[in-house]
């Protein structure tokens, strides 16, 4: 009997660790392919529901909630049902946030979590770099300047695009900086180290503006909360950067101030929220919609605006606030809000109340930092619309929350 028992228990064991293997694998999943990490977690929540497990409600929940009834009010009421649908079925990607609350059990399963989300990033970063080095090369054999060869067709890594991208490794790298700075746990932090350096260096390649402020705002985050001095060598950083100019980065830098006509996207951008607030006047409650905006644009730009418009891409309004405000409504954009809002409390009153030497420190350090950094990057990308972002976002999120309960539940012991 002693002979068969021992498999029948390791059977066992794998089948209750099944969500939490098939979960993890869902969320690092999210940097490599979105086909595999949306049908890793239908078979996450396949086998939760074959384990007789229960998805938790985390706080976010209740805004999420809120969003989502907003969408389908905004969607029955455009009367655009067939064009609206792929927001509806998008709701599928906000499983993510549910699955890893309830399948990843503490701590532990949280720093191997991000481990493979460091790992991940490396790996695309390196494919990103690699990517550089062709278009570079390319650029030259046909005597382009570089500059404007690349702007509109920069490093993508796994993804098909480079603002996905670089999202991704936004997110990577705060990760991985915040465990670096704040965990007590030394293991393996010299090849965290060095998956960062991939990953910034590739973000610093993608030449993405948007997810450099995020980026940039996060790190100021952490270094502020860790080694207060640290903050101050920040502009000597940037001076090196321009001087020494990787990845032909100093132009794009200098355009943040000094745009090379239309080739940047800065006139593109005041555009678009200049058209996203007439449609927000007149329709200040439902929105145009889902997916309208891109199909009504015309008719909300400015009669003083001159044709033809600035060169770009007008489906949507690169601008999550703006944009959903536009799409969905006021109400909507206040549910977003109050589910950023929601988070960043939870994190931050968990970390007042936690002694220094708490490992949950460094996650929801790194949790605050991405929520930061989304929340800034959504001012020039709809990045909650773009589901490998989002669900690498809501998986850092439902992490945040596994080590909410993790430490509360050691403040309750102590």
């Amino acid at each position: 009997m002693a002979a068969t028992a021992a498999p029948a228990a390791i059977g066992r064991s794998w089948v209750q660790d099944a969500p939490l293997y098939l979960t993890a694998a869902a969320a690092v999943t999210t940097e490599i392919s979105i086909a595999a990490f949306q049908i890793l977690m239908g078979l996450a929540l396949v086998s939760i529901a074959s384990t007789r497990g229960k998805l938790r409600w985390p706080p976010v929940a209740t805004p999420l909630a809120a969003w989502m009834a907003w969408t389908l009010v905004s969607f029955a009421a455009s009367g655009h049902f067939r064009a609206g649908l792929p927001q509806i079925k998008k709701f599928y990607v906000y499983l993510m946030l549910f699955l890893v609350v309830s399948a990843v059990r503490g701590l532990r399963d949280v720093r191997w979590l991000a481990t493979g989300w460091a790992g991940a990033a490396a790996l695309s970063a390196a494919w990103g770099l690699e990517q550089f080095v062709r278009k570079y090369h390319a650029a030259r054999v046909a005597h382009q300047d570089f500059y404007i060869a690349y702007v509109g067709s920069r490093i993508t890594g796994f993804m098909d695009h480079w603002m996905t991208f670089s999202g991704q490794m936004m997110m990577a790298l705060l990760l991985i900086l915040a465990l670096v700075l704040f965990s007590r746990d030394s293991r393996g932090k010299t090849w965290l180290i060095a998956a960062g350096l991939l990953a910034a260096a590739a973000l610093l390649a993608a030449e993405t503006r948007s997810m450099w402020g995020g980026a940039a705002t996060g790190a100021i985050y952490l270094l502020w909360n860790r080694r207060r001095r640290l903050v101050g060598a920040l502009p000597v950083i940037l001076a090196i950067v321009l001087l020494v100019n990787p990845f032909d980065v100093r132009e794009r830098i200098i355009s943040i101030v000094r745009p090379h006509g239309d080739v940047d996207s800065n006139e593109h951008r005041a555009l678009l929220r200049r058209v996203g607030w007439e449609m927000i006047k007149a329709h200040p409650l439902l929105g145009l919609g889902p997916e309208q905006v891109g199909p009504n644009f015309e008719r909300y730009v400015p009669a003083d605006v001159p044709k033809p418009l600035p060169t770009g891409y007008y489906g949507h309004l690169h601008n999550i606030y703006f944009h959903y405000a536009a799409e969905r409504g006021l109400p909507a954009l206040a549910a977003l809000l109050w589910f950023f809002s929601q988070a960043l409390y939870d994190f931050l009153r968990t970390l007042r109340n936690l002694p220094k030497d708490s490992e949950a420190r460094w996650f929801l350090h790194g949790a605050i930092a991405a929520i930061m950094a989304f929340m800034l990057g959504g001012y020039l990308e709809v990045n909650w619309g773009d589901s490998e972002v989002l669900g690498f976002f809501l998986a850092i999120l439902g992490a945040g929350y596994v080590a909410v309960r993790s430490a509360s539940a050691s403040l309750a012991e102590s």
